[in-house]
């Protein structure tokens, strides 16, 4: 992680010019009270009426004077402020951005948006408008001392102190308010959290009637955030008023001590006056001792918050000096590959597997069979626990990860589509290089053109956040135009068309077989996805349980046999022709015998203009 001070030191010149404009704009602040006692000594008691004109115009240079330096200052502090806040939450964020799957796994967005946005707001205002108060406030009291000490040293120790107190009970304070602001950081992230998800979920919550239950949830948080402010409030509270006493007794006594001296002969009147003018001047430092104290130290508690998502570390990182395939050809390679995350069951075990370029490959299982994390370690999202992986006959972990990714088109089970429009979001990735005619093609290839050109903006339509608006259906297509536009060597389908109908599932499949030279892997659930797969494999439990061409997968009749009448005879005995039962005791009995008879319906079903549902399954 990057010092704050080193992203000081980055503006040094600039932090350089405003300390000097708030040096002198302090400096010309203790000019006036000097400027006073002459008037009062010198025109009132004195009588010297000619000196009143050049003191008056003392007063207008240094009013000036003061008014262009505090601007200065002011805006360059916060213009420092705002360019480090800057620096500070790209740099965190590109560091979140290089973070490993398993990071996010086990880290809330809520937290992440409270380090990105909340926490770094508050270093913003202490390397701002709050350091900038701080260096004047200690450059004010000590520059105010030394003048008061010029005109009489003994009331100086009053002023003294008074300061020495209100120090002690700021340093008091700020360790309170340090426990306090790290519960109110913590506490915060998982309010963001639990208002993400509900909002990001609104839709579920109100499909479920569960209104009044997240409401009670949020509303539990909120009381937990509120009491921690409060707890805050109380401590500020209870250490403010010692701040406001000392500003307001300490111009009184001033005034009484000084009184006497005038009397005694040990100051003149003009000096007394200056010296009160002082100790008022002085009020001011101690009244924002306690909220600069209050702002600093949230500062420093967000800084601790951001220095524990600096101290993770990438699991999946690439090596120092990387291969560099020239031509990705789309061979890959499982040579034994097993895989388990921190502290859980073995999700993947003894994968092997290879599928050559141009290839297909087919793979089924139920949920949870690691279907999916196959094509995670395949992308490193994360790296397998054991054997290798290999694309083109190149360990995947000697290749430099935008290589790798860049070369696999990823449709995903949970499609997610910026809020943004339909153009950019099929560009996703190479908005530089992907023109408008492809964009339009992979969009009628992935079937998805129809209804996007009947939309009144058609390409330029700005979907919602994460595709509101827009059917699962659609959304899939758009995910499917997304990946045949990019026209990567390897195509990764992960049951990106159970939203489909069998009509556009098939016409997709179709596009699907048209794609030479791409490699392609395709999860899913329905036979129709995989039948025409060169190798399919049946995961169970994480291993490969049957492996085979669609044909040889029925001759073996095991799992694949199974799902495979279980999704053909659902859709016969919904056409209730009357042969339901006869086809699927045929099927049961012999394969062949079953394929024989889909493809002899399928052939009357030609003849007659009707549609095959059979074949589109």
């Amino acid at each position: 992680m990057k010092k704050i001070s080193s992203y000081i030191w980055d503006y040094r010149f600039s932090y350089l010019g405003a300390v000097l404009s708030l040096l002198i704009a302090v400096t010309l602040d203790m000019v006036a009270p000097r400027l006073t006692a002459r008037v009062v000594d010198d025109v009132i008691v004195g009588g010297n009426i000619g000196e009143l004109k050049f003191l008056l115009l003392g007063f207008l240079t240094v009013g000036l004077g003061r008014c262009i330096f505090q601007y200065v200052k002011e805006y360059t502090f916060d213009k420092n402020g705002a360019r480090i806040s800057g620096d500070m939450r790209r740099d965190l964020f590109r560091h979140i951005q290089s973070l490993s799957a398993d990071f996010f796994d086990r880290t809330n967005t809520g937290e992440l948006m409270a380090r990105v946005k909340e926490d770094i707001d508050h270093i913003w205002d202490a390397v701002g408008y709050v350091g900038m108060l701080l260096i004047e406030v200690f450059y004010h009291t000590g520059i105010i001392l030394v003048c008061m000490s010029m005109i009489n040293w003994k009331l100086t120790l009053l002023s003294g102190a008074a300061m020495l107190l209100c120090g002690f009970v700021a340093v008091i304070m700020e360790r309170k308010l340090g426990a306090v602001y790290e519960a109110i950081s913590e506490e915060n992230a998982v309010l963001n959290t639990v208002a993400e998800e509900n909002l990001g979920g609104v839709r579920t919550v109100k499909a479920f009637a569960r209104e009044s239950f997240e409401i009670d949830k949020f509303l539990s948080h909120n009381k937990r955030y509120y009491d921690l402010n409060m707890a805050q409030s109380k401590v500020f509270v209870r250490y403010y008023p010692v701040f406001t006493v000392i500003s307001k007794i300490l111009p009184l006594l001033t005034l009484l001590v000084g009184g006497r001296f005038v009397i005694g002969g040990e100051m003149t009147l003009g000096q007394m006056t200056a010296f009160v003018e002082y100790s008022m001047n002085i009020v001011w430092p101690m009244e924002m001792l306690g909220w600069l104290t209050n702002s600093f130290s949230s500062a420093v508690a967000s800084n601790r918050k951001i220095k524990k998502i600096y101290e993770e570390t990438p699991t999946v990182t690439e090596t120092t000096n990387p291969v560099k395939i020239d031509k990705v050809q789309g061979k890959v390679c499982f040579d034994h590959v097993s895989f388990h995350k921190a502290d859980q069951h073995e999700i993947l075990h003894d994968i092997t597997f290879t599928v050559e370029a141009g290839k297909t490959l087919g793979i089924m299982g139920t949920t949870g069979a690691g279907k999916t994390s196959i094509i995670q370690l395949l992308q490193r999202m994360y790296d397998a626990t054991g054997g290798a992986i290999y694309l083109d006959d190149m360990d995947i972990r000697t290749l430099s990860l935008e290589q790798l990714r860049t070369s696999i088109s990823f449709v995903m089970q949970d499609v997610f589509l910026f809020s943004d429009t339909i153009n950019d979001n099929i560009k996703l990735g190479k908005k530089r290089y992907l023109d408008f005619r492809t964009v339009r093609k992979a969009s009628t290839d992935a079937q998805a053109s129809g209804f996007i050109e009947r939309m009144e903006k058609q390409y330029d339509t700005v979907i919602g956040e994460r595709g509101v608006g827009l059917s699962g259906g659609q959304k899939q297509r758009i995910s499917i135009a997304r990946a045949l536009a990019k026209k990567n060597p390897i195509l990764v389908l992960d049951d990106s068309t159970s939203a489909l109908d069998t009509e556009t599932e098939q016409m997709i499949q179709q596009t699907l077989a048209k794609l030479d030279g791409t490699t392609k892997i395709i999860i899913g659930h329905r036979i129709s996805a995989v039948r025409h797969a060169d190798e399919i494999l049946v995961l169970e439990g994480g291993a490969i349980a049957e492996r085979g061409t669609h044909e040889e997968l029925l001759e073996k009749r095991g799992l694949y046999y199974g799902t495979y009448l279980s999704q053909y005879g659902e859709i016969s005995a919904v056409e209730g022709d009357g042969e339901s039962d006869a086809y699927i005791q045929t099927a049961k009995s012999d394969t062949a015998e079953r394929e024989s008879a889909v493809r002899s319906r399928n052939e009357k079903r030609k003849t007659g203009g009707e549609t095959d549902v059979l074949q589109l399954v």
